[in-house]
Order: C-alpha cells, then sequence, then structure tokens
C-alpha cells in the first residue's frame, strides 16, 4: 500500500497525497457538528423551578458524559496525530472509521437521556464504545504500519492498557446494563477518568 509524505507542500503539487493537517481540520469538523448536535438535543427546563430543572436533569448529565468521550477522543486524536509523520489509504479509512462510531453518540445521548432507567439504552451505549475504542485501536494501529520509522508513535502504540481497559470495560457494561443500567453508567465514568489524561507519551514528543 503507498505511503504518503506529510509535509503540506507535497499536498498541492501531489494529486491524492494528504498531509495530517487537511486530516485533522475534517476531523475536527465532523467532532464539531457531533458536539453541536448533541447540544440541539438539550431542552430548557419547562418552568423556574427545581421540579422542571430535575426533569431535564438526566438528558443534561449524559449530555457531560456524552461531550466529555467526544472530547477524549478530540484531545488523543490531536496528539496522535501531532506525531505522526506519514499516513496512507489504510489511514484515511480508519480514521473515518472512528469518526462513524463518534458520529453515533449523539443518537445514544438522546436515547439514554430520555430512558435512562431503561437497559436496552445503556447497553446501546456501551456497544458505541466500543466501536469507538476498537476503531481508535486500529486507527493507531494504522498509523504505525504507515509510519514504521517514528520512534514516537513505536512508542505511543506499544502496551495500549487504557485502550484494553476501555474495550473490557465496555464490554462489561453491556452485560451489567441489564442488571442494574447504573452499574453499566459507572463504567462509562471509570472509562472516562482513565482517559482524562491525554497520552504523555504522545503529549511528550510533540
Amino acid at each position: 500500500m503507498a505511503r504518503y509524505p506529510m509535509s503540506e507542500e507535497s499536498t498541492g503539487a501531489t494529486p491524492g497525497i494528504m498531509g495530517t493537517a487537511r486530516l485533522e481540520s475534517f476531523s475536527d469538523g465532523v467532532i464539531a457538528v457531533i458536539i453541536t448536535i448533541m447540544a440541539f438535543e438539550l431542552k430548557t427546563p419547562a418552568s423556574a423551578n427545581i421540579h422542571a430543572l430535575s426533569h431535564e436533569l438526566p438528558l443534561l448529565l449524559v449530555y457531560v458524559l456524552s461531550f466529555t468521550f467526544v472530547a477524549i477522543y478530540w484531545v488523543n486524536h490531536h496528539h496522535l496525530l501531532g506525531v505522526t509523520k506519514r499516513i496512507d489509504a489504510a489511514v484515511m479509512w480508519t480514521n473515518m472509521h472512528l469518526l462513524f462510531w463518534l458520529s453515533l453518540i449523539p443518537f445514544v445521548t438522546a436515547w439514554v437521556g430520555t430512558q435512562y432507567g431503561k437497559p436496552l439504552p445503556a447497553a446501546c451505549y456501551g456497544v458505541v464504545g466500543i466501536g469507538a475504542g476498537v476503531a481508535y485501536s486500529l486507527l493507531a494501529y494504522a498509523i504505525h504500519h504507515a509510519d514504521a520509522k517514528n520512534a514516537a508513535i513505536a512508542r505511543a502504540t506499544h502496551r495500549d492498557a487504557k485502550g484494553m481497559f476501555s474495550i473490557l470495560t465496555y464490554t462489561a457494561s453491556i452485560g451489567l446494563a441489564f442488571v442494574s443500567p447504573y452499574l453499566a453508567y459507572a463504567c462509562f465514568a471509570a472509562v472516562a477518568i482513565a482517559w482524562f489524561v491525554p497520552d504523555r507519551r504522545l503529549v511528550a514528543r510533540e
């Protein structure tokens, strides 16, 4: 598979060659739309009292959780591409695969926000979490393959303990959702906490 150099000059000179800036800009735009869609799902309380606010509180809380997840993916995606020097077609497609799963977050956010006490919406949130986690791991693997001589990428993709923890925790959340949706939400919060700090192996080498 052809590998493409990352210089911005080459993007204007040779058709079909794309730099990381363009890939990141496209991804940023999609993620911005995802956040906007989630924000549009928020509704103001019907009246100015605590009861009306509590009625909208579940959707607001799951919005905060989903916003955190999207922000975590955006930050780590930025740092990953920040140390990437070469990409190929596999990187572009795995990046689209990641964006696909992230684009489903507004759907499950709205569903959980209105049906937070039901197991199926919580389980589906977990499925989307698994999909996004696997997609990010595939993107990192594709970048490692395309940019094989990049020592920073090699270090960053070696022993992805947090990625494995996330996938296993999301998998557990699906079964736990049918015991109690709140156990699934605890799993989601644990994943968010684990990823809140960006991967220092990437940040330190940008």
